[in-house]
């Protein structure tokens, strides 16, 4: 390893050293500029005070690369005034190290006897040479800038293709996701109407459903209902909220459904389904619970009898207005001793309108007594509607505010007197 040192009483004499010893151990023409506007920095105020500064280098070879003329040179600028350590940091090349007054830069480079001098290095030793080598180190800056430019103008066009392709690929996805949308639409609407029974037609009577799930991830729901006609010509009604929401309430809902509609057609007694139902469902569904409400109508006369199962009572709408809720007491499917206490008997009027609903309709505001309030309003408001629009505006106005978002239904049943 040689050492040399070099004193220098101004700045051009510093920044002349330093370029010959960074060209003669072959630096990069940029990196050597950095060096040189670094140390020029740093021994800026010692030269105007005539305090001199002093400039060592020293080459270490690379004993793993014998032969190939590489190692390391080692730059240590010395001042009469240590240097501000933060004005070290932000050097155009920054120092390795800082000892008292020395400035310490380490840096990669050939032994000065084995750089090359080809294309463009310049030889020589007066001011024109110092000149020719800061032309250098410009040049190899301008042409580092015009490559960074015309990396950023590559870039900047592979970017906007990109953001080009990636638009496109956008507006593809979108039309895929409508597609799907569409689809996904058809095939719920598709399973909705297989959940729903056939519209029943009865001379006399007229009913009307109003269906609506808590959310549009989940379109089925826990409230399902059925309708049919018995063999002596009375229509049995039944609704049902199973517990829960999406298709695992729709199976239970089903189940209950079926169950009810099987031990109907079979002729058991009204109040004695929903205990029946639990004890058929019991050993295939543990995990079943429903609320059940159980009408019956007679188109020709009117009768009316209710059972019910911790359901939401029936809501009649008598023609001069008066409104009544026709509380039967009973315990739903899955709970403690279930089964309807007994039948509540009443009779339908020309005129009168029945409501039968699940709980999403009175509770969307979590006050169940304001709600039955509220529903009351809401049938005498509508009751001189068509009865197929009944139930969709009695939900209308239910549901202006949501604070408790559940599955809807809503079914109104209305005698004709043909």
């Amino acid at each position: 390893m040689t050492t040399r040192t070099a004193g220098c009483a101004t700045k051009a004499e510093l920044s002349r050293a330093i370029r010959r010893l960074a060209r003669d151990h072959g630096l990069d023409p940029v990196l050597r500029g950095r060096l040189v506007l670094s140390a020029s920095e740093i021994a800026a105020e010692a030269v105007r005070t005539a305090e001199g500064t002093s400039v060592t280098w020293s080459f270490e070879p690379d004993r793993n690369a014998r032969g190939s003329g590489l190692g390391l040179l080692t730059v240590t600028l010395r001042t009469a005034r240590p240097p501000a350590p933060r004005s070290v940091t932000e050097l155009p090349l920054p120092a390795d190290a800082v000892h008292g007054l020395d400035v310490v830069w380490r840096l990669p480079a050939r032994a000065a006897g084995s750089a090359s001098h080809g294309n463009g290095s310049v030889n020589g030793s007066g001011p024109a040479d110092d000149a020719a080598l800061a032309d250098e180190e410009l040049r190899a800056v301008m042409a580092r800038a015009d490559g960074l430019t015309a990396e950023h103008r590559r870039l900047k066009d592979e970017l906007e293709e990109t953001n080009s392709g990636v638009l496109a690929l956008y507006v593809q996805l979108d039309e895929r996701d409508e597609q799907l949308r569409t689809a996904h639409g058809q095939t719920l609407r598709e399973l909705e109407d297989a959940l729903r029974p056939a519209p029943l037609a009865v001379e006399g009577l007229e009913l009307a459903v109003h269906y609506a799930p808590a959310g549009t991830d989940a379109p089925t729901g826990g409230d399902l209902y059925d309708w049919f006609v018995l063999p002596d010509g009375t229509v049995h009604i039944t609704v049902v909220d199973a517990l829960g929401h999406g298709v695992t309430s729709t199976r239970s809902a089903l189940n209950v459904t079926h169950a009810v509609r099987t031990l109907a057609l079979e002729g058991h007694h009204l109040q004695s389904i929903v205990a029946r139902t639990d004890e058929i469902l019991l050993p295939f569904d543990r995990n079943v619970m429903a609320t059940v409400l159980l009408v019956r109508v007679n188109p020709a006369t009117g009768e009316l009898r209710v059972a019910n199962g911790s359901h939401p009572p029936a809501l009649m709408l008598r023609e001069d207005g008066t409104a009544e809720y026709l509380e039967a007491r009973g315990r739903g499917i899955g709970f403690p001793l279930p089964g309807s206490d007994r039948l509540v008997s009443d009779r339908l009027a020309p005129g009168d309108l029945l409501l039968l609903y699940t709980d999403g309709l009175t509770e969307s505001r979590r006050d169940p007594i304001e709600g039955e309030k509220r529903l009351v309003e809401a049938a005498r408001s509508h009751r001189g509607r068509p009865t197929e629009e009944i139930p969709g505006a009695v939900a209308g106005d239910m549901h202006t505010v949501i604070l408790h978002p559940d599955d809807t239904l809503a079914l109104a049943v209305r005698l004709t007197g043909g």
